[in-house]
């Protein structure tokens, strides 16, 4: 099975459009592989292979049914599509056990993604997005840490309603 470009775009876990290559991965892109691989599991056609279909039956399937067709082509890669990053943290919201804003709240949003949300975990995102403020005012801190996320969702290929990237 080729892979997606969305599936490439973890790859390693980084984003080549941004210009990130072989980059460890961080908090944020945690954050972005959960939001963009729940997008494309929701959006992933019926016939995509599950987990333990090694997609034998399928091939063997096509060729009884069409033994003389010509070898199939590989589907050519389209560009990325945007990914409805506020529709997919609705989904996973409303499929959460405990009511959480992750519109207004960096520590639900972590939640909903089921990352750790304690204070030594913002600390690290903040060190991740390059926060210079001061990490110690940590109500401060978390409102940029959920701007500058949503930011950075918004430049990687997410589409973010300008009223929650702080504009």
């Amino acid at each position: 099975m080729v892979p997606s470009n969305r599936e490439r775009l973890f790859v390693g876990c980084v984003l080549h459009e941004a210009g990130w290559r072989n980059k460890p991965m961080g908090l944020f892109a945690t954050m972005m592989q959960k939001i963009f691989h729940a997008s494309a599991a929701a959006e992933a056609p019926p016939d995509v292979l599950k987990p333990g279909d090694s997609g034998q039956s399928r091939v063997q399937e096509a060729t009884q049914a069409a033994p003389s067709a010509p070898a199939a082509t590989m589907p050519a890669t389209s560009p990325m599509s945007s990914v409805d990053v506020a529709a997919t943290l609705d989904k996973m919201a409303a499929s959460h056990g405990e009511k959480l804003d992750w519109k207004h709240s960096i520590v639900d949003l972590m939640k909903i993604l089921g990352m750790d949300s304690s204070l030594s975990a913002r600390k690290e995102l903040a060190a991740d997005l390059h926060y210079t403020g001061d990490t110690n005012d940590s109500a401060t801190m978390n409102i940029w840490l959920h701007k500058e996320v949503m930011r950075k969702l918004s430049e990687n290929g997410g589409k973010v309603p300008a009223d929650l990237m702080g504009h």
